[in-house]
């Protein structure tokens, strides 16, 4: 006979690991502002990290030149074996690092490669140390494969960069991995070779933890030497080196990104993803491999904008009362602590409690889209993308400061 439904407890649809995930912030405010737009507002979203530029033309040439060649077929799951290797000649080259095409698994944006990364080491119960602030998706990533973060906070007047005391207060037998980015997301800091070094060295005291060092900010760097934490002998193969091409050239719509490990680690990166996506487009492999191939003239380029971009908002907010704004030394953000607005009240009468209240306050009172600091780990803050034309962001801090001396 038929169950009756009415006595049967309902049971989800949907599976425990994907609703113990939150949607990323940084794309539901891009929603917000789209949906506000389509409105008839006008929106100024500094809320996507991601350039306005156009990826450069002999990147889309390679790319037109590969369909007509026909090159469009399924390519090995690591990636076609030409770009690997100009993946390990760029190592060579920026990093003084020295990688064989084994140890090189090119995937679906650096994203896949995080996520490979941690889905391929880490157990459920691991502890991964996440230094904080920190991209949004390293702790969802973390949930999914089961393990238990741990933050570290970065202190604002170390422009947030977690220190090597820290790290070694904070391991415990139980630790598998270590995740950070330098640049940082949503920072902007970089960690010097002096500050890496001896973070190296606490991680060579514990040679049973790993370390993801997402780099795919590496070109865009405001002081100088961009130092790799693979770099130090003594942890090299205890470290999972993630980069692409979405910022320094443009490519974010490509979707291609890039790890460096050894090789026991690349081939489960890469036993992951065949079952999951196998290899990333071959099109986009061949723009890959000419970006790669092209140098990076187009990228310093858009730094020298990005740049000057840096300036031009630093310049604009100094003028702002109660935003504390380290100066980024990479990256296309800034990420003041904006906490002195907290318990202030709105034209409308509610009260700012959060960085999410401000963000939604300047959404919908100064129409300019930004996105809270609690969704990289710094509830005190608000990240503002400055990936975008001059005089949109001359009018968006307008508005912000307009927006911010509403408040009572």
């Amino acid at each position: 006979m038929p169950t009756d439904a009415a006595a049967t407890p309902a049971l989800s649809v949907i599976s425990d690991r994907i609703n113990a995930l939150e949607a990323p912030q940084t794309i539901e405010m891009a929603k917000k502002a789209r949906a506000l737009a389509a409105q008839g507002v006008d929106v100024i979203s500094l809320s996507f990290g991601e350039p306005d530029f156009q990826t450069p033309q002999y990147i889309k040439d390679a790319a037109k030149q590969a369909i007509d060649e026909g090159f469009t077929f399924y390519t090995p799951v690591p990636g076609i074996p030409e770009l690997r290797q100009a993946i390990c000649d760029k190592f060579k080259r920026d990093n003084n690092l020295d990688y064989k095409p084994e140890n090189i698994v090119v995937g679906t944006g650096a994203k896949q490669a995080l996520a490979n990364a941690v889905l391929a080491l880490v157990n459920p119960g691991d502890e991964v140390i996440i230094f904080s602030p920190f991209w949004v998706s390293y702790e969802e990533m973390v949930k999914l494969a089961e393990g238990v973060t741990i933050r570290l906070d970065g202190a604002l007047d170390n422009d947030y960069k977690v220190t090597a005391a820290q790290l070694e207060a904070a391991i415990t037998p139980r630790t598998k991995l270590i995740m950070y980015s330098s640049p940082c997301n949503p920072t902007g800091a970089v960690w010097s070779r002096e500050e890496l070094g001896a973070i190296a060295e606490v991680v060579a005291r514990h040679p049973q933890v790993l370390v993801v060092a997402d780099e795919i900010y590496e070109y865009i760097n405001f002081v100088g030497e961009h130092a790799s934490l693979a770099q130090f002998d003594a942890v090299k193969d205890q470290v999972v080196t993630v980069n692409g091409f979405s910022k320094g050239y443009a490519m974010t719509g490509w979707r291609i990104g890039y790890l460096a490990a050894r090789a026991d680690v690349a081939a489960a990166c890469e036993k992951l993803q065949s079952q999951i996506t196998s290899a990333t487009c071959s099109i986009t492999q061949r723009a890959g491999l000419a970006a790669l191939q092209g140098g990076r003239s187009s990228s310093d380029e858009m730094v020298a904008a990005y740049r000057r971009r840096r300036d031009l908002v630093l310049d604009i907010v100094k003028d702002i009362p109660g935003l504390v704004t380290p100066t980024p030394a990479g990256a296309f953000y800034i990420f003041p602590d904006v906490s002195a607005y907290f318990g202030k009240t709105t034209p409308s009468g509610d009260v700012i409690h959060s960085s999410r209240d401000l963000a939604m306050h300047l959404l919908n009172d100064g129409h300019v889209a930004a996105v809270d600091g609690g969704a990289f780990g710094a509830p005190r803050c608000l990240r503002f993308s400055t990936a975008t034309a001059d005089e949109k962001l001359v009018e968006a801090f307008r508005r912000v400061k307009e927006s911010l001396a509403r408040l009572r």
